[in-house]
């Protein structure tokens, strides 16, 4: 085995985050709190609690990613699962909360959690034996394997899964009905569930010695999400259970579970007994991709948490044969999870974490192709819904984003060829925003600024609405907008020059300089020494203090005016830093919110009303080297924070955001695409000569 393949392997061994449990003296909130998400590549995932007790709508053992128009279905709830011992003593491992309360005491036969090489395993006490639980899911399928292994005690077990079903999307209220009629077909070790014609049918199989399943139907009302409760959703629903598969677990034979939406051909090309090597296997090919993971201790782990948001969309079938026919694929991000899809903003902020950083090149060429295929009006898009072939436009800033993404990967890749063939696009995109375009979005040829803002739309990234209100509209000329368009007008000229247009890029650059001198001129708020977030909006200029003003300065091309990029990081320092990110808006402002918390209401008037955004440090790391460009050690001390909030909430992952003010408690999805790229991407710029990167 080559050197090289070696120290990955070895590298990938030493990759364990472990969660200590005590059940006699732990904290109950540790693994009820906590969440653990594994993915598939294609948008599909497994995820719940570490003590295993369902709290979010979005959890289940399969959330399988389906075609259009189906989108994301909870195809595999929950598998309750009982050991009978030697001794015929019957223990519960899975936790379940019903109206009356929890069904068994939280994990009170959990020993530890943790992830090795970013999989979950569980480890449980039973008497006079323990059993070690792990799961995982196969990259490029709707299949999950959960596999069980009796790692001490000699006598066996017999182990009893019963699966628990409810089709539906995994955004549907568990509320909804259950279905009328489930078409079970059971043979002796396998079954298969159906439920809707159009709905595929959940496959499941257990591998072990004298497998069998007893059919025994069971509704199973009262079953309590407490999460959803908390955020306001409905929360009490209903699972079906068709019976239970019966196994015998002993020291050389272990257990395996497999569940599927896919044809059992399919399911059944990696034997279960091939599938963790299969996987792992994948992983430290992944590891191997990334230079940073040779050389700095906790981009591995991050590596293998940004595979999580890189797949290839299972519902256009119309786009994915338009890019073979081309010799192209089609691939994209997602934003978050459990909830969030691709979304074009989040996609061209995260492409150089996700994708350059971890050496996956190819892919992001791929993102990059596949969104200026879908750019309309010059505009690429801002989501695409789960479970439709369109995407939705309304917004002013993930074009300009596109600009600074392909930037990033013309610099990391050399790859003129994709540049020249986005070129054209690049062009269409300019002169639509010049003549103006969707959502008031276009240039004021009095000073070369750009504007935007349409009643009832939310088109910068801070874009909360509940309704028909508008949490921050933000009308006018924000300041980001203007130092994304500066950036993206002097990235294009440099590339026009450098395919010969020489007359047009003159033009271009021009453009820019009239953007810059106003933008100096017209941006800088005196008497607090920092910058307008909104120039021109409808009530005039806004001085709230927010971290946009940092893209004047931490982009390839600074807008701002040298001399004031120390006061306006000296101010964001004292009043936006946190050790996890950036808050959304100074303490003391009106609307200023300290908790992200409530019904979706609450949570929108907070979500940019102060909630710290941890994809923010990225921004603010890149412009405090601005200023201090040899204190590389001061800009690492700030990704101490995001590092070790790794095992706050989703384990592994970083959140999307978090309270304003201490203890700085994550929260929205477990798992947020720009949170891990942004973090990855600055371990690797602050400690260039070590890890061979940017």
């Amino acid at each position: 085995m080559a050197e090289a393949d070696m120290r990955h392997r070895g590298l990938l061994d030493q990759l364990v985050r472990p969660l200590p449990w005590n059940p006699a003296s732990g904290e109950p909130s540790m693994v009820i709190q906590r969440e653990w998400i594994v993915t598939n590549g294609l948008g599909g995932y497994a995820s719940g609690t570490v003590c295993g007790l369902n709290t979010r709508r979005y959890h289940g053992t399969l959330v399988a990613a389906l075609p259009n128009p189906l989108g994301r279905i909870v195809m595999l709830n929950r598998v309750q699962e009982r050991v009978i011992t030697a001794a015929d003593q019957l223990i519960r491992l899975d936790v379940e909360e019903c109206a009356d309360g929890l069904h068994a005491e939280a994990a009170r036969h959990l020993l530890e959690f943790r992830l090795e090489a970013g999989l979950p395993v569980w480890r449980y006490a039973v008497p006079g034996a323990e059993i070690e639980k792990r799961l995982l899911m196969v990259h490029g399928q709707n299949t999950v394997h959960v596999r069980y292994v009796l790692v001490a005690g000699d006598a066996p077990l017999r182990l009893e899964l019963r699966p628990a079903v409810h089709f539906r999307s995994y955004e549907g209220a568990v509320s909804l009905p259950l279905h009328q009629h489930h078409l079970l077909t059971a043979e002796s070790d396998h079954i298969t569930i159906g439920a809707d014609s159009s709905v595929p049918c959940l496959r499941l199989n257990v591998y072990g010695e004298a497998s069998t399943f007893e059919l025994h139907r069971e509704r199973l009302d009262g079953i309590v999400f407490s999460l959803e409760r908390a955020r306001g959703y409905d929360f009490e629903g209903s699972l079906w259970t068709p019976g239970h598969f019966r196994v015998v677990l002993t020291r050389d034979k272990p257990v395996s579970l497999v569940a599927s939406s896919e044809s059992w051909d399919i399911a059944n090309v990696i034997a279960t007994d091939d599938a963790p090597r299969t996987e792992r296997e994948r992983r430290r090919r992944l590891l191997a991709l990334a230079p940073v993971t040779s050389t700095i201790e906790p981009a591995a782990e991050l590596v293998l948490a940004a595979d999580q948001f890189l797949i290839t969309p299972v519902g256009r079938h119309a786009e994915a044969a338009r890019a073979r026919a081309i010799a192209d694929e089609v691939r994209t991000v997602i934003a978050g999870y459990h909830w969030f899809t691709d979304w074009g903003r989040d996609t061209m902020i995260s492409l150089e974490g996700l994708t350059l950083v971890t050496g996956r090149h190819r892919e992001a060429g791929f993102i990059l192709r596949t969104f200026a295929r879908y750019v309309r009006d010059g505009l690429i898009p801002n989501m695409f819904p789960d479970g439709s072939n369109e995407g939705l436009y309304h917004t002013a800033d993930a074009t300009m984003w596109f600009f600074h993404a392909l930037d990033r990967y013309v610099q990391a890749t050399g790859d003129r060829d994709t540049l020249a063939l986005i070129v054209p696009v690049l062009r269409s995109i300019v002169q639509c925003h010049v003549r103006g375009t969707r959502f008031g979005i276009g240039v004021d040829e009095r000073d070369g600024l750009l504007h935007e803002g349409a009643e009832g739309y939310q088109l910068t990234w801070m874009d909360a609405k509940v309704g028909d209100w508008v949490v921050t509209p933000r009308r006018g000329k924000p300041v980001e907008i203007n130092a994304l368009w500066y950036n993206a007008l002097r990235l294009f000229a440099g590339w026009l020059e450098e395919f010969g247009y020489a007359d047009e890029a003159r033009d271009i650059a021009a453009r820019a300089e009239l953007a810059w001198r106003s933008f100096n001129a017209r941006f800088w708020y005196e008497p607090g020494g920092y910058l307008y977030d909104v120039i021109d909006g409808p009530d005039g200029d806004s001085t709230e203090f927010r971290p946009n003003q940092l893209f004047a300065f931490s982009l390839h091309h600074p807008v701002l005016e040298p001399s004031r990029w120390k006061p306006v990081l000296d101010k964001v320092r004292e009043r936006l830093l946190t050790p996890v990110g950036l808050r959304s808006l100074a303490p003391g402002s009106p609307g200023y919110r300290a908790k992200y918390d409530g019904d979706l209401r609450a949570r929108d008037a907070a979500y940019h009303q102060g909630t710290v955004w941890g994809w923010l440090i990225g921004p603010w790391i890149d412009a405090y080297l601005r200023v201090y460009p040899d204190d590389r050690a001061g800009a690492r001390r700030c990704l101490d924070g995001m590092l070790g909030a790794m095992s706050q909430f989703g384990v592994g992952t970083i959140a999307e955001i978090f309270d304003a003010e201490e203890p700085y408690t994550p929260r929205g999805c477990i798992a947020q695409a720009w949170s891990v790229a942004e973090t990855l991407r600055c371990l690797a710029k602050v400690e260039p000569a070590r890890s061979g990167t940017r």
